[in-house]
C-alpha cells in the first residue's frame, strides 16, 4: 500500500473536452472515512527553453482566456495521444517560434497543479537554434507573437505580471542557475 493512498471504489466522468477530462472519484481514506475528488485529467504538454545566439530566451505573447489577459511564455503545447514528449517539443518549437533545432536536452518534469490535475509538463533546453527555412503554420485557434528577451528582462515582465506563468518562470530560475 501507498503512503496515504486514497482508493477509488467509484468514478463518474462528469465532462469530456478536446484537451481535459473532469471527473468525480469517490475514495475510501487511509482513515476507512469516504471522501469525493474533483479531478482534471489531462494528456499532458511540453514546454521548451530556447536561448538565441545572443543568449535571449525565446517567448511567445498570447491572450489566455482563463486569465483575460495576454502573457509572455516559453513555446509549449500538449501532446497528442501517444506522442513522444521530444518530438512534441521540436514541433511547438518550429510552429510557435519559427526556429528548429537538432539538439533538444530534456530538463525535467512537473505536476502542474497536482491538487486536481493529472497534467504534466516535460521540459527541454535548447541553445541551438536554427531558423526555419519556411515558417510553419500554427494551429487555427492560436495567435502569437514570438519574442526575444533577456534574463534580466524576463524577471521585469515578471514584476510587471506580463509573464504570470509556473513554466516560464521556472526558465528564467533555470538559466540564472545555469549562468552561475
Amino acid at each position: 500500500m501507498k503512503k496515504f493512498e486514497e482508493k477509488t471504489y467509484e468514478s463518474e466522468t462528469i465532462y469530456k473536452g478536446k484537451i481535459i477530462q473532469l471527473d468525480i472519484d469517490s475514495v475510501t481514506l487511509p482513515d476507512g472515512n469516504t471522501s469525493k475528488r474533483e479531478l482534471i485529467r489531462h494528456p499532458g504538454a511540453v514546454a521548451v527553453i530556447a536561448l538565441t545566439d545572443e543568449g535571449k530566451m525565446v517567448c511567445v505573447e498570447q491572450y489566455r482566456k482563463p486569465m483575460e489577459k495576454s502573457i509572455i511564455e516559453i513555446p509549449a503545447g500538449k501532446l497528442e495521444p501517444g506522442e513522444d514528449p521530444k518530438t512534441c517539443a521540436l514541433r511547438e518549437l518550429e510552429e510557435e517560434t519559427g526556429y528548429t533545432s537538432e539538439d533538444l536536452e530534456f530538463v525535467t518534469s512537473f505536476y502542474t497543479s497536482p491538487g486536481f490535475a493529472d497534467e504534466i509538463v516535460h521540459l527541454y533546453f535548447t541553445d541551438n537554434l536554427q531558423p526555419m527555412v519556411e515558417q510553419p503554420d500554427g494551429d487555427d485557434d492560436e495567435f502569437v507573437e514570438r519574442m526575444e528577451v533577456s534574463v534580466e528582462e524576463a524577471e521585469i515582465l515578471e514584476k510587471e505580471e506580463r509573464i504570470h506563468d509556473a513554466k516560464t518562470s521556472y526558465a528564467i530560475m533555470y538559466l540564472k542557475l545555469r549562468n552561475r
